[in-house]
């Protein structure tokens, strides 16, 4: 219900006052597991790639927003669940794993942190170990110009999603090299996305 509640003021002020421009949801899957993977450049982003399509998204939140109580109630009703930083955490990945074997959605940022600069970083490898271990499909998702909201140069600035066409990874969990290489073909394609929408 809060999920609900809260995607549905998301969609007011990014779809509405903010005039969003969304592409590709209908390569969104209807049912069953997926990861949803994209770029990261502002605190804004969680909730704005999931705004704009119908399937509720599970995300990764760094643990420390949970040592507030209030801020661990919102994160865990609006599906966040923590993860260390810094560190490979066994846990979350876990919880992630048990998430797309429930036929759910991840939303995952595959370059780990969030660009300070607006541009495109180096993709983890966490993303394609969690679709080797579930066989999930990814969709790359680029998000533009969400690092714009309220700064001093523009107060309404043009945003974007895109949503992509899907991917799959057929590689092992013990093939290192090929998971950092699909880990890089995902920032790829994020990165043909998103100049298609600048």
């Amino acid at each position: 219900m809060f999920y609900k509640f809260f995607k549905m003021l998301c969609r007011l002020w990014f779809g509405k006052i903010l005039h969003t421009d969304v592409i590709g949801t209908e390569n969104i899957p209807a049912d069953g597991a997926f990861i949803l993977a994209a770029n990261h450049v502002s605190n804004f982003d969680p909730p704005f790639l999931g705004t704009f399509i119908d399937r509720e998204v599970c995300y990764m939140g760094k643990e420390e927003l949970f040592k507030n109580p209030v801020m661990a109630w919102i994160c865990r009703h609006l599906h966040v669940f923590p993860v260390k930083r810094g560190a490979a955490d066994k846990t979350a990945i876990k919880t992630a794993v048990k998430i797309l074997r429930d036929g759910k959605c991840l939303g995952i940022f595959p370059e780990g942190t969030r660009s300070k600069t607006g541009k495109l970083g180096k993709a983890e490898s966490g993303v394609s170990l969690i679709a080797a271990m579930t066989k999930a499909t990814i969709i790359p998702a680029a998000i533009v110009n969400t690092e714009k909201i309220f700064s001093r140069d523009e107060k309404f600035p043009r945003l974007a999603v895109v949503y992509g066409k899907p991917m799959k990874f057929s590689g092992s969990t013990k093939d290192k090299d090929a998971m950092a290489n699909f880990a890089q073909e995902i920032m790829n394609e994020i990165a043909k996305l998103k100049a298609s929408a600048q």
